[in-house]
């Protein structure tokens, strides 16, 4: 077992307890990368419990209420300059280049915080590196991601 693998197993561990009665899935393609299949349904004997080790609003939504509040802002605004007129989505065809943007606009915010369309570069790293996140944790990577 590769050293990724243990490190992916104890952090199921800490976050969910024992998962010997779990069942996740992860394929190793090559020694220095994990490949993500397609999400499998988590068999936990106690879902309260899952439930209960996933703490959204209380883990994450109440420690940072204005920067989530800014990412949803710039996320309209990018809805609103890419598919005007349409409901918002995430149209991840658009642009896949998470990292690289998401560098982009951390040196960019060092020269000036706010970008041209007058949101903050910080907040479009925050919304890039969300991104990023969501597509490693769903194998949605593009080449080059991972």
């Amino acid at each position: 077992m590769s050293d990724s693998v243990a490190k992916w197993q104890q952090m199921m561990e800490d976050m969910y307890g024992n998962i010997d009665d779990c069942s996740f899935t992860y394929l190793e393609s090559d020694a220095n990368s994990i490949e993500v299949s397609e999400p499998e349904e988590v068999k936990i004997d106690n879902k309260a419990q899952l439930r209960k080790n996933t703490p959204v609003f209380s883990g994450v939504l109440k420690y940072f209420p204005n920067a989530l509040k800014a990412v949803a802002r710039a996320s309209k605004a990018g809805n609103d300059q890419h598919h005007k007129n349409k409901p918002l989505h995430w149209d991840m065809s658009k642009s896949s280049d998470e990292y690289d943007a998401m560098i982009r606009h951390l040196l960019d915010h060092q020269d000036n915080p706010v970008d041209d369309d007058n949101v903050l570069h910080l907040t479009k790293v925050a919304w890039r590196a969300l991104a990023g996140l969501e597509r490693y944790l769903t194998g949605k990577l593009d080449e080059g991601q991972h």
